[in-house]
């Protein structure tokens, strides 16, 4: 099971489908998050200084970057 901590929570929610630039992610979630936990993904917004993935889960939105295989791998499969 994974636990998180709240400082790599999304905090500012805006549409699914479209992330504006002041939605980016500072802090990431370093471990992979079951699939049974996962609602769905979005892409945080390309002028972001971070390219990052937010999870929405059981517990929250989540940060992960895009660099993790995993989390690409799962971005790609929804």
């Amino acid at each position: 099971m994974y636990s998180t901590k709240s400082s790599f929570f999304f905090f500012t929610a805006h549409g699914l489908d479209e992330m504006s630039p002041g939605s980016c992610c500072f802090r990431f979630f370093p471990k992979r998050i079951p699939k049974s936990h996962i609602f769905s993904i979005t892409k945080t917004h390309s002028r972001c200084p971070e390219k990052a993935f937010v999870f929405n889960t059981t517990k929250g939105q989540i940060c992960v970057s895009q660099t993790l295989d995993w989390a690409r791998n799962t971005f790609n499969d929804q």
